[in-house]
């Protein structure tokens, strides 16, 4: 596919839930991380992209706009269209907006000013409140273009390679 124009989402977390799977790149597996202590759900499908590396150590972030939810280990051809910009305790953290190439309903949608802004605010307000009876706080920096989750792609892919080029030596 045509990287960063289209990338690879790995779901982990469907639309609707409140259980917090992530995946264990060790074991091969998804685990059950936790159930989300408040009365929230996942309001997109969350995942990671494949073959990026980001600051925290994980892979580059997901949150996948899509009407039906799919499914833990699901993965979906995307379309980045933006990223949203977040600091928590463990420092940056960049969440890239992606559409999914195979759903028509989304077909047009090419930049984050083509969704509805109140969509936008759901999100923001998901992490805003998903982790305050945890006693954590996220801070929502704000909306990045297109152009700029393009860049943290880029750079998190460069991680990637680098840390594999690393590993065959």
């Amino acid at each position: 596919m045509d990287f960063p124009a289209v990338i690879e989402v790995v779901v982990e977390i469907p639309r609707g839930s409140r259980n917090k799977y992530e995946w264990d790149e060790r074991s091969g597996v998804f685990r059950l991380d936790r159930v989300l202590s408040s009365a929230v759900y996942y309001n997109f499908d969350y995942g990671f992209i494949t073959d990026t590396r980001a600051g925290d150590g994980d892979h580059t972030d997901a949150l996948l706009l899509i009407d039906e939810p799919t499914f833990p280990g699901c993965r979906v051809w995307a379309r980045p269209i933006g990223g949203l910009e977040m600091r928590d305790e463990k420092g940056f953290d960049f969440k890239v907006l992606c559409v999914a190439v195979a759903d028509p309903h989304q077909a047009h949608v090419e930049r984050l000013e083509q969704v509805r802004p109140h969509r936008l605010i759901e999100i923001e307000h998901f992490f805003v409140t998903y982790k305050l009876l945890e006693d954590k706080a996220v801070d929502v920096v704000g909306w990045r273009a297109r152009e700029q989750a393009l860049e943290v792609l880029v750079a998190d892919r460069a991680t990637y390679v680098g840390e594999q080029d690393g590993h065959s030596s």
